[in-house]
């Protein structure tokens, strides 16, 4: 499932796309970036997300884990983010605390 997402700092368009184990980022169709995860016992683990680095700066994985929270939460799922990328967007985005466990 992919979905349209907001544009980068730069003006490009997004999209995500929910696979089986990770998210992934597109910009002008190009995959950029991604969010692994997997499931386990109602939660939903983040261990590593990454961004090309020619294309970091431009606020994707902002985008990208935003995404993949809402989807997460969405599908009724926990979120353990053992990513730090995934736990500071957490810190900065309190809406998800109620369904976040730190391991």
């Amino acid at each position: 499932m992919s979905s349209q997402t907001p544009p980068d700092r730069t003006g490009a368009a997004t999209a995500v796309t929910e696979e089986p184990d990770r998210f992934t980022i597109e910009v002008e169709g190009r995959t950029v970036g991604l969010a692994d995860f997997y499931d386990r016992d109602g939660r939903r683990v983040f261990p590593h997300t990454e961004v090309v680095p020619q294309y970091q700066g431009r606020g994707l994985a902002t985008i990208l884990v935003a995404e993949a929270l809402r989807v997460t939460r969405a599908a009724g799922l926990r979120i353990v983010p053992t990513c730090w990328m995934v736990a500071e967007f957490i810190d900065k985005h309190p809406e998800y605390a109620d369904i976040t466990d730190r391991e």
